[in-house]
């Protein structure tokens, strides 16, 4: 357990929000590729296992100053944070990538808000966000779950690190204009695992 202020007296250099993850089970949220970024920046994040924790951060308003932010939700903020070690270039073909991006688009239409390279991703290929728009994934489940709520879970954000050696396969392959089944077909596993990895049954 940690308390807010002590969060905030060890707070990154730049870091300018408390990060939590809505989780239901904190030690499977602990190895969830959507903190590999943080991870990375050795930037804490509070796992907020017990369901009350996802209404409770809907309505607070920080913590001497510093906003709460869903590490699950929006755009991954942190260009400015700097890397425990020395970044490695990815050597992603960007070209190749928004083309590849462009088809994944293609192939899982409305299963998915979006599909767009990822700034938290350092290892996996791939992970699941909830939109800037949209509940926050974990509070948007249990709200389903109560069928009085009228809440349904949104197509999630899908999220592709463009360094991670399969993608950048794929992208070469979409670049070239590979087999657009191959590609469809890779797009629809790589969607599936990130919902296992997301804690899908």
């Amino acid at each position: 357990l940690v308390s807010l202020k002590d969060y905030v007296s060890r707070l990154k250099p730049n870091q300018t929000a408390i990060y939590y993850f809505n989780c239901e089970d904190a030690a499977k949220a602990a190895t969830s590729p959507q903190l590999e970024g943080f991870r990375a920046r050795d930037v804490e994040v509070l796992l907020l296992s017990d369901p009350v924790d996802s209404f409770w951060v809907r309505t607070a308003l920080g913590f001497e100053g510093k906003p709460l932010r869903s590490v699950t939700q929006g755009a991954a903020d942190l260009d400015q944070i700097p890397l425990k070690s020395e970044a490695k270039p990815d050597g992603a073909d960007n070209a190749a990538i928004a083309t590849l991006i462009a088809a994944m688009k293609q192939s899982l239409g409305r299963s998915v808000k979006d599909v767009r390279r990822s700034k938290r991703l350092t290892d996996s290929p791939v992970c699941l966000v909830a939109s800037e728009d949209c509940l926050d994934r974990t509070l948007e489940r249990l709200l389903a779950r109560q069928k009085t709520c009228g809440v349904d879970v949104s197509a999630p954000v899908l999220e592709v690190n463009p360094g991670h050696p399969l993608i950048s396969a794929l992208a070469s392959k979409a670049k070239a204009g590979g087999a657009i089944g191959d590609i469809e077909e890779a797009s629809w596993l790589l969607l599936d695992q990130a919902h296992i990895l997301d804690g899908a049954p």
